[in-house]
């Protein structure tokens, strides 16, 4: 695999970690143009109470001000997990070049899963796009943190039956 793929497709893994590290689910993703990365961005929707604060989104509107520009045209989108249909429509609105993510999203991955919103000739614009860079890594970050969460819930819930039980014994 290309390294300078794998170099930025583990720029967007940070941001997935920091997205991880607040509770969030960790998906990241980074705007490449002539070789630097001029937008970053990892999900924030609990944070903000936004439900369009994905990370494709926030890295988009980063590219935005760094060019002073809405068009992306020659950027690529690195992102972790296969973009939604928001996140697709603001990709082919921004223009952007082409697509690489790591993960497939069987429930809602519209660049090539469910459909292919990017490639999709009856827009005015179409994105290229590249699946499975570094997929592995990407997909287990993702696997770990639900697990992880979970787990949490279950023993959240056991510790409320025991306390209610507790209640229930004292009375």
């Amino acid at each position: 695999m290309d390294e300078l793929k794998e170099e930025y497709m583990r720029e967007a893994i940070k941001e997935a970690e920091k997205a991880a590290a607040i509770g969030e689910v960790p998906i990241g993703a980074v705007i490449v143009w002539k070789g630097e990365i001029i937008g970053r961005g990892h999900n924030e929707r609990e944070v903000t109470n936004d439900a369009t604060t994905h990370a494709e989104m926030t890295a988009i509107r980063q590219a935005n001000a760094f060019k002073q520009n809405w068009r992306l045209e020659e950027a690529e989108l690195y992102v972790t997990l296969e973009p939604c249909p928001m996140c697709c429509g603001a990709i082919l609105l921004s223009r952007i070049k082409k697509v690489y993510y790591g993960a497939s999203d069987l429930k809602g991955g519209t660049a090539g899963t469910l459909m292919n919103l990017l490639q999709d000739e009856r827009f005015n614009h179409q994105s290229e796009v590249e699946r499975g860079v570094l997929e592995e890594e990407c997909r287990t970050l993702l696997q770990d943190f639900f697990r992880a969460l979970r787990k949490e819930r279950k023993e959240n819930s056991r510790k409320h039956l025991r306390e209610h039980m507790q209640e229930e014994n004292k009375g």
